[in-house]
């Protein structure tokens, strides 16, 4: 008699099927991820012009989800920047401290 097989986790697809409709998928992901030493104003309006395309995006939500659960460091995610995120994923803990 062998070893029993071990169960394996089940396709785990339908957890990132989310990003095969996400509308920046049509757009150079530079528009999302700013390069290095980008400050001030050209950084806002990349950051702007990133938001926007977020705003008509069909899953914008389970997007934002995913990258504040992940702690996603870089990147306009959700409509959210870097910045943003962390401020959220703050307020959240010092919800959960009070």
């Amino acid at each position: 008699m062998g070893h029993p097989k071990p169960k394996l986790p089940g396709s785990v697809s339908w957890a990132w099927s989310w990003q095969e409709l996400a509308a920046c998928a049509r757009f150079d992901p530079r528009l999302f991820f700013h390069p290095t030493g980008e400050r001030g104003e050209g950084s806002r309006a990349r950051e702007l012009a990133a938001k926007q395309v977020c705003a008509t995006c069909p899953v914008l939500e389970p997007c934002r989800a995913y990258a504040l659960a992940v702690r996603e460091p870089y990147g306009v995610w959700g409509g959210l920047t870097e910045e943003e995120r962390a401020h959220l994923l703050r307020r959240r803990r010092a919800a959960r401290a009070a």
